[in-house]
C-alpha cells in the first residue's frame, strides 16, 4: 500500500529549518522558522523556568493521569492572564480552559468543537495569516474563508476594508484574529480598532476566536490583551488559544490552552464538556511538566516578577533589532523605505520582498527567509545585521 503514497510536500516554515540545518556555510542565518533567539543567535531557558525547574526536581511527581482538560490551578492562572484577575467573566464562572499541547493543539481543539457543533460554520480567516491555520481546519473539516487585513502597499492595517468584510459575514460563522503581535505582519489594530471591532462583531453575530500566541511580545503582558478584553463583554460567546511557547520559552514542552467563554456559566459548562469530547478522542489529556512549570512560576511572586522582567527583556530586544535593521538598511544605501519596520510588533514583519529575492539571499548568501517575505526579526543579531543587510542591498 504504502509503495503507491507521494512524498508530500515539506512544511513551508518547519520545511525552510530543515534547509537552514543542511546548509554547511557557518555564515547562515535563519529568519524563517517562528522561535525567538537571543543577541548570540541562541534560543535562551529563561531564568524563571530554570528556578521553577529546580523546585519541580524536588517536589513530588505527578502520579497518574491529569484531568481531560488539565490542572484546575493552571486554568485558572490561563484566564487571569487573558482577561485579568478582576474581569466579570472570571468572577461569574463564565469561562472554562483546557490545557493543551501548545498553541496549535488549542487551535485543532477548537476546531472539532466547531465541526461538531456547528458543522455549518464557516472559519474566516485574515489574508494573511500563519501558514498553518488553514491546514489545521482542514484537517479537521471545517471550511475556511479570508477577509482583508494587510495594505502591502501602505505596509499597514487595510482596516477600512477589514470592517467592511467582517460586516457581511454571516451570524453563526467564526472570526479568527490575532489577539497581538499579527503573524505574518507584526501589524496590529489599536485600541480604538478593536472597539470598533467588538461593536461589529455585536451588530453581525459571528462568534470571535482570538489566536493569542505571543501575549507580552509586542507592548506588553497586560496591553497585548487589550483585544479580547474589548471583545470579553457580558452575554458574548467566544474562544481564546493561548501558547507558552514564546512569552514562557516552552517549545519543547508544548504548553498551551484552550478558553471558551459563554453568556454565562452554564453554557461555558456545557461548551466544555463537548471541548473535552474532542480531547478525549484526540490525545485523551495533556502532559504534566510543561503546565506544572507554568504554574510554579505565576503563583510564586519572586519567578513572577522574573518571568514579567524575562518577557520585557526579549520584547525589548526584538524592538532594537527593528530600529538597527532599518538603520543598517540606510547605512549600506538602501533607499527603499523599511521605516515601517520599525512601527510593527512582535517577532514577524512583512518585509516586501518578493518570492525571487528571497530565493536569492538563500541561494546566494544562505539566509533564510519564508516565500512569503515574512522575517523573523528575533534572528536578527549586532553580529549578523551588517552581512544580512548588505545582501539585502545585493538583491533589492
Amino acid at each position: 500500500m504504502f509503495e503507491k503514497l507521494e512524498m508530500a510536500p515539506p512544511d513551508a516554515i518547519l520545511g525552510l529549518a530543515a534547509a537552514f540545518n543542511e546548509d554547511p556555510n557557518p555564515d547562515k542565518i535563519n529568519l524563517g522558522v517562528g522561535v525567538y533567539m537571543d543577541a548570540h543567535g541562541r534560543t535562551p531557558g529563561l531564568a524563571c523556568v530554570q528556578a521553577a525547574e529546580k523546585r519541580l526536581l524536588d517536589a513530588a511527581p505527578v502520579e497518574g493521569y491529569l484531568p481531560i482538560d488539565g490542572a484546575p490551578e493552571y486554568g485558572a492562572l490561563v484566564q487571569e492572564l487573558v482577561f485579568g484577575a478582576e474581569h466579570p467573566i472570571i468572577a461569574e464562572k463564565c469561562a472554562a480552559t483546557s490545557h493543551t499541547p501548545g498553541g496549535t493543539g488549542a487551535l485543532r481543539v477548537a476546531a472539532d468543537f466547531v465541526k461538531t457543533q456547528f458543522p455549518g460554520a464557516k472559519m474566516w480567516m485574515s489574508d494573511p495569516t500563519w501558514a498553518n491555520h488553514g491546514n489545521i481546519f482542514a484537517a479537521a473539516g471545517v471550511e475556511t474563508a479570508e477577509y482583508p487585513y494587510y495594505d502591502a502597499s501602505a505596509h499597514g492595517l487595510a482596516f477600512e476594508a477589514m470592517a467592511e468584510a467582517l460586516k457581511k459575514i454571516p451570524a453563526g460563522d467564526v472570526v479568527l484574529l490575532h489577539g497581538c503581535c499579527h503573524n505574518p505582519s507584526g501589524v496590529d489594530p489599536t485600541n480604538e480598532q478593536w472597539q470598533r471591532l467588538s461593536d461589529i462583531c455585536t451588530e453581525a453575530g459571528w462568534l470571535p476566536f482570538f489566536d493569542l500566541a505571543y501575549q507580552g511580545l509586542g507592548t506588553g503582558i497586560e496591553e497585548d490583551a487589550a483585544g479580547v478584553r474589548t471583545f470579553a463583554v457580558p452575554g458574548r460567546d467566544m474562544l481564546v488559544a493561548s501558547s507558552f511557547s514564546k512569552n514562557f520559552g516552552l517549545y519543547c514542552q508544548r504548553v498551551g490552552a484552550l478558553t471558551v467563554v459563554g453568556a454565562a456559566a452554564e453554557a461555558a459548562k456545557a461548551a466544555q464538556s463537548q471541548i473535552k469530547k474532542c480531547i478525549r478522542a484526540n490525545y485523551s489529556n495533556p502532559p504534566a511538566h510543561g503546565g506544572r512549570l507554568v504554574v510554579t512560576v505565576l503563583t510564586d511572586p519572586e519567578l513572577r516578577t522574573i518571568w514579567q522582567e524575562d518577557v520585557k527583556g526579549i520584547r525589548d530586544r526584538i524592538n532594537a533589532m527593528r530600529e538597527l535593521f532599518v538603520e543598517t538598511l540606510k547605512a549600506k544605501g538602501v533607499t527603499q523605505d523599511f521605516s515601517f519596520i520599525k512601527d510593527q510588533r512582535g517577532m514577524f514583519s512583512f518585509s516586501g520582498l518578493t518570492k525571487d529575492q528571497v530565493n536569492l539571499l538563500q541561494d546566494n548568501h544562505s539566509i533564510y527567509i519564508v516565500n512569503s517575505g515574512r522575517i523573523n526579526v528575533a534572528g536578527m543579531t549586532e553580529d549578523n545585521m551588517d552581512r544580512l543587510c548588505a545582501a539585502l542591498a545585493e538583491v533589492l
